[in-house]
């Protein structure tokens, strides 16, 4: 592991100082691109307008008509935390608008794939809806969109993901990535696309005259729901993400936010209170996601829509009952998947450029997590399978995978698809994370093709696992209240939490649970703990550390303890 120290603009800490804000933060936030206080705004005035997103001034004529009309809508979500909070904030949204007939329908993730398909057009239909709607879903849903059409429905996208070579012909489609979308967030989750298109509809509604010169609906009361997505789907934090996700945690610390979120805090164990984005991205998130994962992510969706305390508690336990579940399940497949990539190199020798793995055992609801995990193990870009559950599709393999920075792991599969066509069965992602289907006879050949991609794209400086740091700590900056001020800040992907790196001390170390590595190390002439949780090798006497601020409490004292990240060598 290399240890880098992140580049500080001088002048960028040095206007952000004068503006008041505190020293240690104007350093950081100088290093992560920020230049002038007014870029730590969150205010809502400061949100980007939705008129620069494309198709939202038609989407919103289309729904306010469809409101006029008392058509019934129909909302097709996915089956992760970006889409159940998108169906919620589309639900709740559409409803405090004055929607009178709003359904939704969530795939499941073993029985329908991804998407709008025709089958699911077809159910969509068969609930008596005249217009559909998709969350997080539907850029690249070609033959699903012509189905609903065929049948008599009208489709309006809202997604964010990539598209293909071909859009669907849908009646409105939402999506800042698609072709001629101006909006500068290209990074908005799914839910934040939703968000925007409620926001466009309410302006459209109070230009026709909807509420007269009384009040008109207030739709920050969802902002807790889009934060939670936007941190879960891990989508750069960009200054219009931070802001969408700076309100939503302020309202949730306030004690306002939905039934089932408050419920998801406890059954977490986490204080809605003291909120941050590490709940949202460690606590909650996994927990709704691990219905779409081994359930059925209506549960998750309908724990977001119940305004029943009583009802949220009950959600939010089966919730936890079912993420406890996927942990296990999780943990038994990370085993075999390490075993299996263990034996694609000989010990001692450096992994190959690529990992693939697959079991007939796998789960493919968890295949997911466990290439994230081999892909932290590793620092390669992997794919782990498991065989497909879906009724007729018994001899198909799903895919899931993660990448290292460097390695565009969709444009990898969109080679693999060009060289070898027939092998992709189906394939779709972004950069970092993608998921394909193959037929099981095919797997070889598809191994081999992906390798051959890392082969070429990836170098020995690719391959060399780098941690980004904000270099050494002032003692003066290790204190408690110091430490929880930068707990509070809005850290996320693109926008990485404070990582701090200095050669240290080591005075003493032990191991805890078998597992993880506890030491007191020497700070700059000061004692201080550390743990470092998956580690089982000591330390030498002097080691160059990362590590991250967190603290404890001991006898009645709060101090602060140094999470370990890393150590170069």
């Amino acid at each position: 592991m290399k240890i880098i120290c992140r580049d500080v603009p001088p002048r960028a800490a040095w206007a952000l100082e004068q503006a008041g804000v505190h020293p240690l933060l104007a350093r950081l936030y100088a290093a992560r691109g920020v230049s002038s206080r007014d870029e730590l705004d969150d205010a809502l005035s400061r949100l980007l307008p939705p008129e620069g997103l494309k198709g939202a001034a038609e989407a919103a004529r289309l729904l306010a008509d469809a409101l006029a009309q008392d058509r019934r809508i129909c909302i097709v979500a996915d089956y992760d935390c970006d889409g159940a909070t998108a169906c919620a904030v589309g639900v709740r949204g559409l409803r405090q608008l004055g929607a009178r007939h709003v359904d939704y329908l969530v795939p499941d993730r073993v029985v329908d794939g991804y998407g709008l398909t025709a089958p699911i057009a077809r159910r969509v239909k068969d609930t008596g809806a005249d217009l559909l709607v998709t969350v997080d879903n539907g850029i690249a849903s070609v033959e699903g969109v012509a189905a609903a059409n065929a049948l008599g429905l009208q489709v309006l996208v809202t997604d964010h993901h990539l598209p293909g070579p071909q859009l669907p012909d849908a009646a409105v489609t939402v999506n800042p990535n698609q072709p001629g979308c101006g909006f500068e967030s290209k990074s908005i989750a799914g839910v934040g696309v939703m968000f925007y298109v409620l926001l466009a509809l309410r302006a459209e509604l109070r230009a026709r005259g909807a509420w007269g010169k009384g009040a008109q609906p207030r739709l920050d009361s969802l902002l807790p729901l889009v934060a939670l997505g936007t941190v879960a789907d891990v989508v750069r934090l960009d200054a219009n993400n931070r802001r969408l996700v700076a309100q939503g945690l302020k309202r949730v610390r306030a004690g306002s936010m939905p039934a089932g979120i408050a419920a998801l805090f406890a059954a977490a164990g986490r204080q809605p209170q003291a909120a941050t984005t590490f709940d949202f991205g460690f606590a909650l998130g996994p927990r709704l996601n691990a219905a779409g994962r081994l359930a059925d992510m209506r549960l998750g969706i309908e724990c977001l829509l119940t305004d029943d305390a009583a009802r949220a508690t009950e959600l939010a336990t089966a919730l936890d009952g079912i993420n406890r579940e996927r942990r296990v399940v999780e943990g038994e497949m990370r085993e075999q998947a390490l075993l299996l990539a263990e034996s694609l190199f000989d010990e001692g020798e450096d992994p190959p450029p690529a990992l693939v793995v697959f079991d007939p055992d796998f789960h493919e609801g968890v295949v997911g997590i466990v290439a994230a995990r081999l892909k932290e193990r590793f620092h390669r870009p992997t794919f782990v399978f498991a065989a497909s559950q879906a009724p007729g599709k018994e001899h198909e393999l799903k895919g899931s995978g993660r990448s290292i920075p460097g390695f565009h792991l969709r444009d990898a599969l969109d080679l693999v698809a060009k060289r070898h066509p027939g092998v992709l069965l189906r394939f779709g992602g972004h950069a970092m994370a993608a998921g394909c289907t193959v037929a099981e006879d095919q797997l070889d050949v598809f191994e081999q093709a992906f390798a051959q991609v890392a082969q070429e794209w990836l170098d020995a400086a690719t391959l060399l696992r780098r941690l980004h740091t904000d270099g050494p700590l002032a003692p003066e900056w290790r204190r408690p209240e110091l430490a929880e001020q930068l707990q509070r800040e809005v850290w996320g992907q693109g926008f990485a939490p404070p990582v701090f790196s200095e050669e240290v001390e080591v005075l003493s170390q032990r191991l805890v649970g078998d597992k993880h590595l506890a030491v007191k190390l020497r700070h700059q002439g000061q004692p201080v703990d550390g743990i470092w949780f998956g580690r089982t090798e000591p330390l030498p006497a002097r080691a160059h550390i990362a590590f991250r601020l967190e603290t404890d409490e001991w006898q009645g004292t709060r101090r602060v303890r140094f999470l370990i990240e890393g150590a170069e060598g």
